[in-house]
């Protein structure tokens, strides 16, 4: 369950069906604070994209450069999981002191 948490939407399924589990409630936060910064990250980065090439033909070079930035997401996800796969519940760099499950 607690694997599940790192992988996007699937963070709903330890949130409903972990409720009793500490272990994967603890996961399932960091999964869902990841999953909604991420998803704002995409946002904001698609946006300023689309501002930009509308602007400037520079604005592929800083497209490349934001699509670099989101792969510390999936980074964080493969620590996630690696925590969680390995019993542990240790907190994600950076986004690991934030809580919205309790």
């Amino acid at each position: 369950m607690a694997v599940l948490a790192y992988l996007s939407i699937l963070v709903l399924v330890p949130i409903f069906a972990a409720k009793e589990s500490r272990f994967a409630r603890f996961h399932a936060n960091q999964g869902l604070i990841l999953l909604l910064i991420s998803a704002g990250y995409e946002i904001i980065t698609e946006l300023i994209g689309s501002i930009l090439m509308a602007i400037f033909s520079i604005a592929v070079v800083v497209t490349w450069i934001f699509n670099l930035i989101s792969l510390v997401f999936a980074v964080l996800a493969v620590i996630g999981i690696i925590n969680a796969a390995n019993g542990r519940a240790k907190e994600l760099p950076v986004i690991g002191k934030f809580q919205i499950l309790k």
